[in-house]
């Protein structure tokens, strides 16, 4: 796999997911706002890989701060947390990242670190939170292969692997993880409007493995449950609610209904840091209402009559109880999620 994300000397280089599987080519920022702008114009996207970005575009922001004493340096950092922290409101792994960077930042300023020091830190804590992303989905990866039979049909929807993460992948690092283990695998990838992650995203990774996959529309996916073998579905996620409520790409909770009146199972499988303990139930996250263009236009051409009312959230909410087992670098867990996820915090 080509990296999603990478630093080119004091540069940031992303490849540019709206483009794939058409064109490889890649995006190069040299500031904190070119970030920020490639986020919330999806050329980088998925929880993971968002918040990755985000601690890189702060240490990016810090080498290029113009401040020469402390003070004028940390204003400059919030600045660019804030404008960060407003590109994508669902992904709470954005929200954790920007707040290691800060913690990062007021450790070195409480040593009396200067200037030149601190941008080294925030470097280095920048390249610590890629790395721990991807040893996280290696490990995600070595728990779930546990939870995929020999010779499996896996279902996923939305893209959930290498790109949306620093590598690897959470519900392909589960796929990528069996055959690692020495599984036979198959995939059918929902396609997932309006964004098409999973026709043009994760049926591009797998193609690449070298993994059977099967792109299927995604009011396709009840019918092979019900006509054809499926013998699990592994989705990421955006946020997991305390209670174990997970948001993740619009489309997946009534994924979750299918499974389950269809006996099976479904997993969600993400880091730690997507996680978010203060927030209670899935009730309470923030659902994104993307551009209505995503809908009405396909590839620049209009699909919808002029004046017809779009709706666009980006992600919806599966209630816990249709989650058979939350996968993480901890372990997988199980019901009920409101012990489980407290006691492996």
């Amino acid at each position: 796999m080509l990296p999603t994300i990478a630093w080119d000397g004091d540069d940031i280089l992303m490849i540019d997911q709206r483009k794939l599987p058409g064109r490889e080519i890649y995006v190069r920022c040299k500031t904190g706002n070119e970030v920020a702008k490639a986020i919330t114009t999806m050329v980088i996207r998925g929880a993971p890989a968002i918040g990755v970005a985000a601690a890189m575009g702060l240490a990016l922001g810090a080498r290029r701060s113009t401040a020469t004493g402390t003070k004028q340096f940390a204003v400059d950092f919030q600045r660019l947390a804030d404008t960060l922290a407003a590109t994508r409101p669902t992904a709470v792994n954005l929200f954790w990242a920007i707040e290691r960077m800060k913690q990062a930042l007021a450790t070195g300023v409480q040593a009396g670190e200067g200037v030149v020091e601190l941008v080294t830190r925030l470097r280095q804590e920048a390249d610590r939170i890629h790395d721990d992303d991807l040893e996280s989905c290696r490990a995600i990866g070595r728990h779930g292969a546990t939870l995929v039979p020999d010779d499996a049909h896996i279902l996923t929807h939305c893209n959930a692997g290498a790109l949306a993460t620093a590598g690897y992948g959470t519900a392909l690092g589960v796929v990528r993880g069996a055959v690692d283990a020495g599984k036979r695998v198959a995939v059918y990838a929902d396609e997932t409007r309006p964004f098409l992650q999973g026709a043009r995203l994760t049926a591009w990774e797998l193609v690449k493995d070298g993994i059977p996959t099967t792109v299927i529309t995604d009011n396709m996916a009840a019918a092979i449950m019900a006509r054809e073998r499926v013998d699990l579905v592994v989705v990421g996620a955006d946020r997991i609610a305390a209670n174990g409520d997970a948001a993740n790409k619009i489309g997946t909770y009534g994924l979750a209904i299918a499974a389950h009146a269809h006996g099976i199972p479904f997993y969600v499988a993400a880091p730690w840091s997507t996680i978010d303990l203060a927030t209670p139930t899935g009730a309470e996250i923030p659902i994104e209402e993307r551009n209505a263009k995503e809908v009405t236009h396909m590839a620049g051409t209009q699909v919808t009559p002029a004046g017809a009312l779009v709706r666009n959230p980006s992600f919806d909410v599966t209630p816990h109880r249709y989650i058979t087992a939350i996968v993480t670098e901890r372990g997988i867990l199980r019901p009920p999620y409101l012990e489980a996820l407290a006691g492996a915090r």
